[in-house]
């Protein structure tokens, strides 16, 4: 069976590209499924250059197909943060998905509504002879005040979509995975893929 590793251990991740992929029948892994451990130091200027550094880093280290992604928030009334830093945006130490939401309202307090914000996503496939390629992916929404909504994770329970009158943490892994930013990304590169993998 063709392979694909994952560039990632973040189990919701997983769990979203997982399903996103189930379509191509490949076996899908991520780095700890392979006893494969590095730590990829995510410096890059945009959400590409993440990307492509931890697909091309697993690629390399496998000798796999690998996809990478990163993916930032962008709140308008903040000029576009927390972005890039969204993971590294709140200044406490081993910060908590929670302490994350919680830091970033504490910015908007005083800000006027409505907090309209985009989720933004960057996917990278890499392969041992065939370089990168990048495909893109964003959700557009607003950020509300309070947490609404138990699935996901990060942002999504203070991420509400208006069209569906929902956070994304209230929406299903079925319908997050039609309107998502990642989900976006990785259906854009399903038919790099294809090719990647001969389907």
């Amino acid at each position: 069976m063709q392979k694909i590793l994952l560039a990632t251990n973040n189990n919701g991740k997983v769990i979203e590209i997982k399903a996103l992929l189930e379509e191509l029948g490949i076996a899908v892994f991520t780095p700890s499924d392979l006893g494969l451990n590095l730590d990829i130091i995510e410096d890059g200027q945009t959400y590409a250059e993440n990307a492509a550094k931890k697909a091309v880093a697993f690629s390399q280290l496998s000798g796999m197909c690998a996809l990478g992604d990163d993916s930032g928030l962008e709140v308008d009334v903040l000029h576009g943060q927390p972005g890039i830093q969204s993971h590294r945006f709140c200044p406490i130490p081993n910060a908590s998905d929670r302490d994350r939401r919680d830091y970033l309202l504490q910015q908007l307090v005083n800000m006027p509504r409505p907090w309209t914000a985009r989720f933004c996503a960057t996917v990278a496939i890499a392969t041992p002879s065939l370089g990168v390629k990048l495909v893109t992916g964003t959700c557009k929404g607003e950020i509300i005040p309070e947490e609404r909504g138990t699935n996901g994770f990060g942002y999504d329970p203070i991420f509400y979509i208006p069209e569906t009158g929902r956070t994304m943490a209230e929406l299903t892994l079925g319908e997050k995975n039609l309107l998502s930013h990642r989900a976006h990304a990785v259906l854009n590169a399903i038919p790099i893929l294809k090719d990647v993998f001969g389907i």
